[in-house]
């Protein structure tokens, strides 16, 4: 696989620090006491090096939800069947989900991939077919991909951010569904953090704690059937992960590598950006986190991450949404940074020494 995977390893880029330089200068010009915009000046300068420009923009933000259904809810880790996950692609194409109706408020680009759920949405409109197979394997009795599925999900990640690169995207955030991913996702991120099963499972779609319980014991299952082989990254993303999972960490890489910012969402898209930079370091430079995810195991990825969330508002949808509600953020920092007048175009005296 190591041909097929080269690429994880290509250097991230490198943000434009001369731009940061001068979109600081003029933070500190505009008619405002200094850092009286708080986080949001950071955001403007912080954009701004990433876009190699001292007026930065974020107008233009491209959505790109992946779905895939996992072997492991063949344990009952999920309070929904996974025909759920097929029906709620079809609801993506025709408008009528959270994301859906979010990009669309927005003036978001909105990409959908079927990266392999075990019902088939059968042929829609609008949705990208790249079904690796009816839902990754249960990972309680043996990998959850093999090493060709994973090589293909990491690369439609990748080729989702070429995608969005080439479009002239200047946010990406990732997005998915599938039932069954937060305990691939718990699972995953307690190996590449060294933490418990009961650290990282939560309630999902609804579980109680009987159900948390038994999902924490599901984890601790896997991670030592796979004990072995989870100090590698990619095989701990192979083993513990999913068709979904892959293909964000594969995204938030290669955006890395592009100089493209991403826009993290919640519990899931977390464990594939921290996936991210455990396969290529430095990834992490070029991500934002939208949302402290409601998942009680989102905020020890984030502690990992170093990430501080921009809202708090208790979501645990997925589907890319905690994101797409904290972009609004990122365009009135922008705005903020541009459109206000500094103390000598208004002709006010600056701050005294």
């Amino acid at each position: 696989m190591t041909g097929d995977i080269a690429w994880l390893k290509g250097p991230v880029a490198q943000p434009d620090e001369e731009a940061a330089r001068m979109a600081a200068e003029r933070q500190s010009m505009l008619i405002k006491p200094p850092g009286a915009l708080g986080r949001l000046e950071a955001l403007a300068i912080r954009l701004a090096a990433w876009q190699g420009t001292s007026k930065p923009s974020a107008d233009r933000a491209r959505i790109v939800l992946f779905a895939g259904d996992h072997g492991v809810a063949e344990e009952g880790v999920s309070a929904f069947p996974q025909s759920v996950t097929a029906a709620m692609v079809r609801q993506f194409a025709q408008g009528g989900a959270a994301v859906s109706v979010l990009a669309r408020t927005l003036g978001a680009d909105l990409e959908l991939i079927d990266m392999g759920t075990v019902e088939n949405a059968g042929p829609v409109t609008g949705v990208l077919d790249l079904r690796l197979g009816p839902g990754t394997a249960n990972f309680v009795r043996g990998p959850a991909m093999t090493e060709r599925q994973l090589a293909q999900a990491l690369r439609a990640g990748r080729d989702a951010a070429e995608r969005a690169r080439s479009g002239g995207v200047q946010i990406f955030i990732g997005g998915e569904m599938g039932i069954g991913n937060t305990t691939a996702a718990a699972a995953l991120a307690s190996a590449l953090l060294g933490e418990t099963a009961e650290a990282l499972a939560g309630p999902g779609a609804g579980l109680g704690t009987e159900g948390v319980r038994h999902k924490a014991e599901v984890i601790r299952r896997a991670l030592a059937l796979h004990g072995p082989y989870l100090g590698d990254p990619l095989e701990a993303l192979r083993r513990l992960g999913g068709f979904e999972i892959a293909a964000l960490a594969g995204a938030f890489v290669a955006c890395a590598q592009q100089g493209l910012p991403v826009l993290v969402d919640g519990f899931i898209c977390t464990a594939a950006a921290l996936a991210a930079e455990r396969l290529c370091p430095g990834a992490a430079g070029w991500f934002l986190y939208a949302h402290a995810s409601a998942e009680p195991g989102h905020k020890r990825i984030l502690t990992a991450l170093d990430g501080k969330p921009l809202l708090d508002l208790g979501m645990r949808l997925g589907e890319g949404s905690g994101a797409a509600a904290a972009l609004p953020l990122l365009r009135l920092a922008c705005a903020l940074h541009s459109g206000m007048v500094t103390f000598e175009e208004a002709g006010i005296a600056g701050k005294s020494p």
